[in-house]
């Protein structure tokens, strides 16, 4: 596919530009704004106001006539200007205030003034309509919007500042990083550099998502056995007590690139954005659901049909009721959405239905089976909706919930009384798609599914469908080609986008800048780090922590090495097996920044004891030299995450340059069972234990067995 470049001109001329005109409200301000994409030629600021939370910073908010596109602009005290911006893109197209209230190392707005830059967010062109995601030009959401909005920042910094153009650098997550990506390879002079984080592949969606569907539904009753055994002292082997079709499964997901240490969180990880994702896959390729899967040779549900037994479900029953959003929420049916998840990373996905205005739930007439359901289809049978289907994504006694993508218009026809039919076989078929979706000799993690020369084993689709899925968030495939200066991030327990990814983005970009590759570009791998990207969001805090301080180092990090020219740190150094991102164990061979810890009891990972004996810890944190300094470190010995037993860092033996600490610790254990005992530390750059920002987090466990 050709990519063609969208390069924005622009020339704004600002009426009053004397400098006694800086305190000047821009709400009565008239702007001429110049750019070569028209649709965004009328800027308008509607509030500019100074606010003192969550530090004092000029808000200003406007939009372009004729659209809907939005925008917040935080600028800082002049004093702690400095010539730069940070723009943050979100996972899908959202809300221009969605930064507003947070705190800690989340708060985005106080992390750019600290760092001398103000801050952007947008609402990427408007909300999108999950149930029609490509109602409208996906460039707009993907990068136009941000693109446009940005350069009219510039306008508005130097009428309030002074002083030559603004260094713009953009970062986003996920969803967020496609757009990213999308945004800096298809634009020319709108940002010198950004930051994408946990970035998937074009062919990401939905084969991530569907092999570990497959893996959840054969594993189901295995994986307490599965998560004891990678844990530390364990006994190392996950396959033991599989059975073959149990092992095969295992294996299938690992060798597509799921961390198998990250099962951890099997419970909670349910199937995440492919909740809004199902419909566009079935919609794409219809005859895989209706003709093929299960009536031909070479797709599970043919080869295999009682791989299905006890989990498939075709029931009919009729409306009794609908439930309100509210309603659904106390019945446990339906997940609340809260400030934290709206533009994240990890959660974003869940703010794709309008809550509150249409029916979250149904009451049937009748109790539904008690199965694994991961998700499935409302068949409606009669009434002024017949014909239609629509995505279910619980079941609870006799109550389905609903899918945030399901059409207004669809379920203001339901009604009680109207005959309907559950049925999951779509979602059990999807489940194997990936199979069927090789992508071609760039993605070794389908050789799997390959013969000795390289031919798929099994039938093959027409059609590689997650391009398209790829396009709708960033308007453009990625291709490696772009302007200015790029440090990506990928997290070593990424379920949602696995790891591998990001090297083959790193390829991409590898193949057009050749030996120039490290001038412009990096990539950075964080251990113990998930998907999402906010700690709130961790499900378990004793074994995952947050990257947002990696990300933080790394849009300093850059924008240091565009406006000054120093070097960032090199490259996390990896290596990739059997669709798997291996990593050193020391710090002086992985690079990057993140400092490395390993914790032992007598130079061993696990000790068994009586109740009341007490153990004694030996800890080592290495930092990557020049990396920064150890500023905090505490143990999680109950299991709480909560770390409230904190290390005196003055009693630890530390090495002259800071990258080398030592810790003792003693514990006594009381309780009787398994208990392990977690050392959290992190690292800033210049050894600051005040800031909240920029502070890089690394834990290591072990395991006690009280007698």
């Amino acid at each position: 596919m050709r990519i063609i470049k969208t390069t924005i001109f622009l020339f704004a001329v600002l009426l009053f530009a004397n400098c006694a005109d800086n305190q000047k409200n821009l709400v009565e301000t008239e702007f001429q704004f110049e750019t070569a994409d028209t649709l965004f030629s009328q800027p308008f600021v509607d509030v500019d106001e100074w606010r003192d939370v969550p530090v004092k910073h000029r808000y200003v908010h406007g939009g372009f006539e004729g659209t809907e596109t939005r925008f917040s602009f935080y600028f800082p005290p002049k004093e702690q200007y400095e010539g730069r911006f940070f723009q943050y893109i979100t996972p899908f197209p959202d809300n221009e205030n969605i930064s507003q209230g947070a705190t800690g190392e989340n708060d985005k707005i106080g992390f750019s003034v600290a760092s001398g830059a103000y801050f952007i967010e947008t609402n990427g062109g408007g909300k999108t309509d999950m149930s029609n995601p490509m109602a409208n030009d996906p460039t707009i959401g993907a990068y136009r919007a941000n693109a446009a909005s940005a350069q009219f920042s510039r306008v508005v910094a130097q009428k309030l500042f002074g002083g030559e153009r603004p260094y713009g650098y953009s970062f986003g997550g996920s969803g967020g990083a496609y757009r990213t990506v999308g945004g800096i390879e298809n634009t020319s002079g709108v940002w010198d550099g950004c930051v994408p984080y946990v970035l998937g592949s074009p062919v990401a969606i939905p084969n991530v998502f569907t092999v570990r569907m497959h893996a959840m539904r054969i594993l189901k009753d295995k994986f307490p056995q599965i998560v004891d055994a990678l844990e530390p002292g364990g006994s190392g082997d996950m396959y033991a007590g599989l059975n073959e079709e149990e092992k095969a499964a295992l294996k299938e997901v690992t060798r597509m690139g799921f961390p198998p240490k990250a099962w951890y969180g099997y419970k909670e990880m349910g199937i995440h954005g492919f909740l809004v994702l199902y419909p566009g896959v079935v919609m794409a390729d219809q005859n895989y659901f209706t003709e093929d899967f299960w009536n031909k040779p070479g797709y599970l549900g043919y080869d295999n049909p009682q791989s299905f037994d006890g989990f498939r479900i075709q029931k009919k029953s009729k409306i009794k009721a609908l439930i309100a959003y509210e309603e659904s929420v106390e019945l446990g049916i339906s997940e609340a959405m809260s400030d934290a998840d709206r533009g994240s990373a990890d959660n974003s996905w869940k703010n794709t239905g309008d809550k509150g205005e249409k029916p979250e739930a149904f009451q049937l007439e009748d109790i539904m089976p008690e199965l694994q359901f991961l998700g499935g289809d409302l068949m409606i049978l009669t009434g002024e909706a017949a014909g239609a289907s629509i995505q279910i994504t619980k079941i609870v006694d006799d109550k389905v919930g609903l899918a945030p993508t399901v059409p207004l218009d669809i379920l203001s026809k339901i009604k009680p009384g109207d005959e309907v039919q559950l049925d999951n076989s779509n979602f059990l078929a999807v489940q194997t798609y990936h199979r069927h979706q090789d992508p071609g000799s760039q993605y070794p993690v389908w050789n799997q599914f390959r013969d000795e020369n390289g031919n798929p084993i099994y039938p093959q689709r027409p059609m590689i469908i997650g391009p398209m899925f790829t396009m709708g968030a960033a308007g453009a495939l990625p291709t490696g080609k772009f302007e200015g200066k790029m440090i990506l991030l990928g997290s070593l327990w990424d379920r949602e986008a696995y790891p591998w990814q990001c090297d083959w983005y790193r390829q991409r970009v590898t193949e057009n800048l050749g030996d120039k590759t490290d001038d412009n570009f990096r990539l950075r791998y964080t251990e113990h780090a998930l998907h999402g990207d906010a700690a709130s969001q961790l499900d378990d805090a004793t074994h995952a922590v947050s990257y947002i301080g990696v990300l933080q180092q790394s849009l300093r990090d850059l924008s240091a090495w565009v406006e000054k020219g120093i070097e960032p740190a090199a490259n996390t150094n990896y290596k990739i097996v059997d669709g798997q991102v291996v990593v050193p164990a020391t710090a002086e061979k992985r690079k990057g920044i993140q400092p490395i810890v390993n914790v032992s009891i007598n130079g061993r990972k696990r000790t068994d004891i009586s109740a009341g004996e007490t153990v004694t810890f030996n800890a080592v944190v290495e930092i990557p030299k020049g990396m920064g300094k150890l500023v905090e470190a505490a143990w999680d010995f109950d299991g709480s995450g909560e770390y409230k037993d904190v290390v005196d860092l003055s009693k630890a033996k530390i090495s002259a340059d800071g990258s080398r600490v030592e810790i003792i610790s003693k514990h006594t254990f009381s309780e009787s069972g398994t208990h392990f005992p977690v050392l959290r530390v992190a690292s800033e750059r210049n050894g600051n234990a005040e800031t909240p920002f920029a502070r890089i987090q690394n834990l290591d466990r072990v395991r006690v067995v009280v007698n």
